[in-house]
Formats: structure tokens, C-alpha cells, sequence
């Protein structure tokens, strides 16, 4: 099964990456990677830096119920999570961290998992709303404006938010009515799962119930979503800087849409490191703003480049740190 995940998401990375190059000249793409001021990474790696810092916070905030952990310490555990979403298929830089802060902090993964789920449904929701947000300058996006203008960006929005959504009003009742939640969880348990694995899995059921505390008053929510708005407009801001090393101007609101929509097309399946997923969707976005397709590529490229690296360094160093075997992640670690 993990192979044919990973061959059906490179697979997705091929024929997205064939849609990005239609119409480009490679020549030209070259010519703006060589003519961009790279100076202008530096601010915005910075910028992101501190996005991923409020990541940790907000992890942290997550976390109060299970273990008063700082966020200094939280840093380094997201930054390997990050490390391992860029290199690992299937997203597995999520179980990794999991594993890093059970080694560390001895919380169950089950629970840490709960906090993971939850951190990706409010990204999603934050992402969906950069797009909802931005719904005139989607009328810019019409019919003639090949990837993007093709896709009912408002549908696949809709649903998302509905998908999504429904997730999170899932977990926000699990959360605050506790008792029913784990009396309902009791009964699945046991009247559908067989007599010898029913201990084991309400162990993880009830510790995976634990990591939803955070949820469970209305101010600990908004706390956890205003944090994710500041995140996502944090990266936002770096996607500004970086289009200041190339000769192209769009508004900070068209740069919001491109993060909602390339985030929203990296949940789809792909080769490590997002290829396709992030690439084609953002150069199909700039060129729907009438930005001249080398330089929409270069640009898309780069700050790819940007986001992937940095980030990718910084956890393997804190990975080595950890003196987990390369290569692989600890799955009997994770198990409980």
C-alpha cells in the first residue's frame, strides 16, 4: 500500500509538472532565475522563520493539557516535522515529530496525533478562508487562463469548506462533550472491534481523546485560530519578499490566493518535497494575473527553493541531534 502511494503521488508530480512546462521556453525561465536579486530570500526566510516559531508556539498552546512544554523546546520538533514532510512521502514528517516529542516529553504519540490532526484542519480552514477572501480577484481568473482559469476554484473551495469544516465541528463536539464522546467510543469498541484487541485500541482511543483538550472552551479555539491566520500571513509575507527578486508586481491579496490554493493542492498526493503539487497551481495563478509565464515559473521555483531548504537543513541538523537511524522513522517507537 505505502508503495503504491508513493508511485500514484509521483505520478501526480509528473503529469502536474508536464501541465506547468506547456508554453514555457526554458531559456527564458533561465534568463529571469539569472536576472533575480536574491537578496530579497533573505527577509523572507527570516519572516518564515518566525512563522514556523509561531507553529511551535501554537503547538505548545495545544499541548498545555497533556504537558507544559516551552516552546523553545517545541521549535526543534516542528522544524524536524517539517524536515521530514519534505523528503518522506505521505506526510510522514507528522509521525516523526510524534515520535521526537514521545523520546523527549513522554507524551503518547496517540494524543500528540490528536494535536497534529487538529493543526492541519485549522491550516486548512485558514487556507480555504485566504481563498473565500479573496473571491473578486478570482473573477480574474476566468475561462482563458489555462490550469486555473479550467478549475471551478469556488466548487473546490465549497467543498473543501464543507469537508473541512465538517471535520472541525466533528472534533469541536468530541472535545467539549467529553463523556458522550468516550461513552461512544466505548460502545464502538466494544461491539465492533474483536475481544483481543479491544484493551489496546481503547488505550489509544482515550489517550487520542486527550489531545483534543485544547478544544474544549470557545477562547482556547480562538486562540488556536488567530495563531493560524498569523502563521499563514506570516508565509504570505515571505512569498512578498521573494517577488521582489523578480521584475513582477501583483497585490499582496493575489499573493494570499496563490498560498491558499497551492497549500490547498499540496494535501493532494505527490513526490516528496510537493513537486507539482506546489509548482503548477502557482505559476497557473501568476499567469492568470498576467504575469509573463518564464518569469511566473522562475518566481514559483524560487520561492519553492525557499520554503523547501532552509527548513529541510535546519531539521536535519536537529534530526542528527536526536540520533534517530537515517533513513527511516522509529515506527515501534510509535507504537503504544
Amino acid at each position: 500500500m505505502k508503495k503504491w502511494i508513493f508511485w500514484i503521488g509521483v505520478l501526480i508530480s509528473v503529469v502536474l509538472l508536464y501541465v506547468a512546462v506547456q508554453g514555457l521556453k526554458l531559456s527564458d525561465v533561465w534568463e529571469a532565475l539569472q536576472t533575480a536579486q536574491y537578496l530579497w530570500l533573505l527577509p523572507g526566510i527570516a519572516v518564515y522563520f518566525c512563522a514556523v516559531w509561531a507553529r511551535a508556539w501554537r503547538w505548545h498552546y495545544m499541548l498545555r493539557p497533556l504537558k507544559k512544554i516551552p516552546t523553545r523546546n517545541m521549535f526543534p520538533i516542528v522544524t524536524i516535522g517539517y524536515m521530514g514532510n519534505n523528503i518522506w512521502p505521505a506526510r510522514a514528517g507528522e509521525v516523526l515529530r510524534a515520535v521526537v516529542l514521545k523520546r523527549r516529553e513522554g507524551v503518547p504519540v496517540s494524543a500528540t496525533l490528536a494535536t497534529v490532526i487538529v493543526e492541519r484542519i485549522f491550516d486548512a480552514v485558514v487556507m480555504l478562508g485566504f481563498v473565500f477572501f479573496n473571491l473578486p480577484e478570482l473573477a480574474r481568473l476566468t475561462g482563458d487562463s489555462g490550469f486555473i482559469g479550467g478549475m471551478d476554484i469556488r466548487g473546490l473551495a465549497l467543498g473543501g469548506a464543507l469537508v473541512f469544516g465538517g471535520a472541525m465541528a466533528v472534533f469541536l463536539a468530541m472535545a467539549m462533550m467529553p463523556k458522550l464522546t468516550a461513552s461512544i467510543v466505548n460502545w464502538c469498541i466494544d461491539h465492533l472491534v474483536p475481544k483481543a484487541f479491544r484493551e489496546k485500541t481503547s488505550g489509544l482511543a482515550h489517550r487520542f481523546l486527550t489531545g483534543l483538550e485544547s478544544l474544549r472552551s470557545p477562547r482556547e479555539v480562538l486562540m488556536i485560530f488567530v495563531t493560524s491566520v498569523v502563521i499563514w500571513l506570516l508565509e504570505t509575507v515571505k512569498y512578498w519578499f521573494v517577488m521582489h527578486a523578480f521584475n513582477f508586481e501583483v497585490s499582496f491579496f493575489a499573493l494570499m490566493l496563490m498560498n491558499g490554493i497551492v497549500n490547498i493542492a499540496t494535501t493532494l498526493p505527490s513526490a516528496p518535497g510537493y513537486i507539482g503539487t506546489f509548482d503548477t497551481p502557482g505559476i497557473a495563478v501568476l499567469k492568470a494575473y498576467g504575469v509573463v509565464p518564464a518569469i511566473a515559473a522562475g518566481y514559483t521555483l524560487v520561492l519553492h527553493a525557499a520554503l523547501w531548504l532552509p527548513i529541510t537543513l535546519l531539521g536535519i541538523y536537529y534530526f542528527r541531534a536526536e540520533g534517530i537511524a537515517w533513513g527511516k522513522i522509529p515506527v515501534e517507537e510509535a507504537k503504544e
